[in-house]
């Protein structure tokens, strides 16, 4: 077996985890199943070190073919993308995509003046793509102010399509036109909702519709749902779908995928605190009469739900041969290893390791992989600092795998790079104790 078809083993998961994204603090899913069958979640991203959620300033997007493996496939739009938004940035919180003539809306909250939390407006990315492309358009009229935010976009059988959003005990939801960027009717309550907080979602299963979101429950938020024959209502309240997750917020959304329901959520799991959250997801079992059993959080071992995805056509490998050295960080000879030896150490401040020569390939969005071990102590995570072509991009989590000689550890996160093999990966030492097998640069486009 050659080193790429033994990296594809390494990497490919015969069951699911949970949280499903592990690499970066993710929140707020989005899921939704386009027409290349391929799950894709729209998701918001907690900055890591966190201040609050004044920091949420970027949105990613994650995909699956199996609800096992999943690609990150990239970021695709930020604060600075946003020409009519807050001067400071930051208070991009949770999202939805919407699918119409051809093209995908993304929209997203994101206050406009510095006094945030009364001009929020509801902005439109679009693109020709599902996950990357997205160029900001404005914002619709006549939607925002003070505390209204999570949209949720639902388009029904009839090819009808509601925008939804709300905040602070208030939800509205109202008719747009084909445009899908602007209302048919002016957005009114949605009344039969107990106890609304935020983060309303709407689907449809059957003849009902279903409208869900998260409560005041005064330790956790509690994601509950209400039911209806029409998309605007009146909703009939059925209770709780989702208890607490550990964080003091919920947000959710649900989804069928191939022939099956899920729920996806957010959980504090991995960091153990609430401003750096993680995805989850979960089957959702539906009773006769259309109402929702409570869901059983897992954290692994499902079994995926079509076989693993192929070897890809084309992927680069760096090892310890193709790259430069600084501080603690030193190969050491590894019998486990197809590549003779590892990395070892990020024991000190100023350890790195420094790949040169990256393939770029045309040029654009490139997954790159990484390999590893990592133990729990003397942190829970370890955590490094990715720098690419000499810029500092974020904080990733290498999550443990039982100690740093055990290489079950697989990681990653996409990048732009620039054609040819021109590129500079560089990781450097942030906490606790890893060691790096290899990385791997694979193209998305």
């Amino acid at each position: 077996m050659n080193k790429n078809s033994v990296l594809h083993e390494r990497k490919t998961r015969k069951v699911s985890q949970n949280p499903f994204i592990q690499t970066i603090h993710t929140a707020d899913p989005s899921a939704h199943v386009w027409d290349d069958g391929r799950m894709y979640i729209y998701a918001s991203r907690d900055m890591d070190p966190p201040r609050g959620c004044d920091l949420m300033d970027h949105y990613h997007v994650y995909s699956s073919e199996d609800l096992v493996n999943w690609r990150d496939e990239g970021e695709i739009l930020w604060s600075g993308d946003v020409e009519w938004g807050r001067p400071e940035g930051g208070f991009m919180w949770a999202p939805d995509c919407a699918y119409r003539n051809g093209k995908y809306y993304f929209y997203f909250p994101h206050p406009s003046d510095t006094r945030w939390n009364d001009s929020w407006k509801v902005g439109v990315a679009v693109s020709d793509h599902p996950a990357k492309d997205f160029k900001s358009i404005g914002y619709i009229e006549g939607l925002g102010g003070d505390c209204m935010i999570d949209p949720c976009v639902f388009v029904d059988d009839d090819d009808k399509v509601y925008m939804y959003y709300g905040g602070g005990g208030m939800c509205l939801g109202g008719e747009m036109n084909d445009d899908m960027v602007s209302m048919k009717e002016e957005m009114h309550w949605m009344t039969g909702l107990e106890d609304f907080h935020e983060a309303t979602w709407v689907f449809k299963r059957n003849d009902w519709y279903y409208l869900t979101y998260s409560d005041n429950h005064p330790e956790n938020n509690r994601l509950l749902y209400a039911m209806s024959k029409n998309p605007l209502g009146p909703w009939e309240y059925k209770g709780v779908y989702l208890e607490p997750t550990g964080c003091d917020t919920s947000h959710g959304s649900v989804v069928n995928f191939k022939g099956d329901w899920y729920a996806l959520y957010h959980c504090c799991d991995i960091s153990h605190r609430g401003n750096l959250r993680s995805i989850c997801i979960d089957p959702i079992v539906f009773n006769e009469d259309g109402t929702m059993q409570t869901v059983v959080q897992s954290r692994n071992g499902r079994l995926p739900v079509v076989p693993a995805p192929a070897p890809a056509r084309r992927i680069e490998i760096y090892t310890a041969k193709d790259a430069s050295l600084e501080g603690s960080v030193h190969p050491e000879e590894e019998g486990q290893s197809i590549f003779g030896s590892v990395l070892r150490g990020f024991d000190t401040p100023d350890s790195s390791v420094t790949f040169f020569g990256v393939e770029g390939f045309e040029g654009g969005r490139v997954n790159i992989g990484f390999y590893y071990a990592a133990r729990r102590v003397p942190a829970p995570l370890a955590k490094l600092r990715l720098f690419v072509n000499d810029q500092e991009l974020t904080l990733l989590n290498f999550p443990w795998t039982g100690s740093v000689s055990n290489f079950t550890g697989y990681a990653n996160i996409t990048v732009n790079l620039n054609p040819g093999a021109v590129n500079t990966i560089k990781l450097a030492a942030d906490s606790g104790e890893l060691s790096l097998e290899a990385i791997s640069a694979e193209p998305l486009d």
